[in-house]
This record gives structure tokens, sequence and C-alpha cells, in this order.
């Protein structure tokens, strides 16, 4: 069943920045792109490096190890050596608070 997680309160992560936080064992980046907020794994499926030590082109999140591409709204990757997404989580935005929905299948709650 679908959990939602406090991941923050909206005035903590200016635009164009994001955070990473833990979700059921699974570290989540949570970004703020000009006051939309969007939460992708934060592991490149390349080579498994994290993500959030990258940088953000546009809406693309770019792995440092091997310049892969992934779109932070929808975890589809953009550009290779990557081939695989990564899982985009739901968030939604309730009373200022940020929250993120771990609606992976077979994760324990």
């Amino acid at each position: 069943m679908p959990q939602w997680f406090e991941a923050g309160r909206v005035g903590d992560l200016a635009s164009r920045e994001w955070t990473v936080l833990a979700v059921n064992g699974t570290d989540v980046a949570i970004f703020n792109l000009d006051g939309e907020y969007f939460a992708i794994e934060d592991v490149c499926s390349h080579y498994g490096s994290p993500l959030s030590t990258g940088w953000l082109e546009g809406d693309h999140i770019v792995c440092p190890r091997h310049l892969a591409e992934f779109c932070v709204r929808t975890g589809e990757v953009r550009k290779a050596p990557a081939h695989a997404p990564v899982h985009s989580f739901p968030v939604r935005v309730r009373s200022g608070i940020i929250e993120i929905c771990d609606d992976r299948e077979g994760v324990a709650d």
C-alpha cells in the first residue's frame, strides 16, 4: 500500500536546489524546480552512483560519474550511457509540507 512521508517544508528548499532523504531504505532525491517539487531514486541506473552529487541542466540531473542524464520530473533517461530509468515518486504539498509517496510494489511499510 502506498505510504506518504514528510520530506520537509516548502521554504526549506530553495528554487533549483535538492536534498536527499531515506524512504524505506532507499535514498530519494527531492528537487525544487522553480516551485514545483519532484522526487526520484538517488542512484544512477548505469553505474550506481548517487545522482544527487551531480548537477542540474534544465530539468535533468547529470550523473557526475559518466555524464548520464535523467529527467527529474519523470526519472526517464535523457542521455546515455544509462539506458534504464530511475523510479519517480509522487510528490504533493499539503499545508506547506512537502510529502513524497513510496508507491513501489513489494516494499514493506
